[in-house]
């Protein structure tokens, strides 16, 4: 597997340049860019400017991954729904002109009033739409394991069975919640059949077994990226090339 970053929040005020030239020195070699950040690939932009972002990864060191987005399904409300569909659209056709491999998508939660059940149907159903739209842009759907309730292995697990769609899969989020009995097995194969992506944090935090996690991502044969999603560093080039002189120690056999 690799190693790779989000920009969420490390990297947030890093301009696309400033993360094409740090990030490949650091030993870094993908980015998750999320939206509203200083580097500006955005939906909004127009072809040429799509066409130089697409240059300017192509002339690089780093592979632009994918786009965080924050798109997300749970809402009663169908028109909330329309709106982050139409939203998730956008961001697959920029995924496609960029030459991003996916886009991250998310829960935030489940809904009172409302059955759990229809909730994750709903949720389902919204990512097969989408993961049908990706499919033809070549671009794969990642939800997040991630909100209240939603980051739940389990109910992550029943939405990718209602989803149904082999465009879409999960992005593990190393969450406290994945923990049973100290390990992370369990809730790892749940979810394993979906894993597209995964995202670590603080891996000096001894509260989550990082050890068994890379070791389980070794059995399966991950061979795509694990990205840093860090809190925000006041030496942000000096704390990437500590996380990665440790992620390379985790990820030793």
């Amino acid at each position: 597997m690799l190693l790779g970053s989000v920009t969420y929040n490390v990297l947030k005020d890093w301009d696309l340049e400033t993360i094409l030239t740090k990030l490949p020195e650091a030993g870094f070699e993908a980015v998750e860019l999320r939206t509203t950040h200083k580097h500006g690939v955005e939906p909004t932009m127009g072809p040429a400017d799509r066409a130089k972002v697409r240059q300017r990864f192509e002339r690089g060191k780093v592979r632009l991954l994918s786009y965080g987005t924050v798109c997300e399904f749970h809402s009663p409300d169908p028109a909330v729904r329309k709106k982050h569909l139409d939203d998730g659209r956008a961001f697959i056709d920029l995924a496609h002109d960029t030459g991003a491999w996916g886009i991250k998508v998310r829960p935030n939660g489940l809904p009172q009033g409302v059955p759990h059940e229809t909730t994750v149907k709903t949720i389902g159903a919204c990512l097969r739409e989408l993961g049908d739209y990706g499919a033809g842009k070549g671009v794969e759907i990642w939800m997040e394991v991630h909100g209240r309730d939603t980051q739940n292995p389990p109910v992550s697990h029943a939405i990718m069975k209602a989803a149904n769609h082999p465009n879409v899969g999960v992005c593990w989020n190393s969450n406290q919640t994945d923990i049973v009995n100290g390990s992370v097995k369990p809730s790892f194969d749940l979810l394993k059949p979906y894993i597209k992506s995964v995202h670590i944090n603080e891996l000096s935090n001894d509260r989550y077994p990082w050890r068994e996690l890379f070791s389980l991502l070794r059995q399966m044969k991950y061979d795509r990226y694990t990205l840093c999603e860090c809190q925000e560093s006041k030496e942000p080039e000096r704390f990437l090339r500590w996380y990665h002189a440790l992620w390379k120690e985790l990820n030793r056999a």
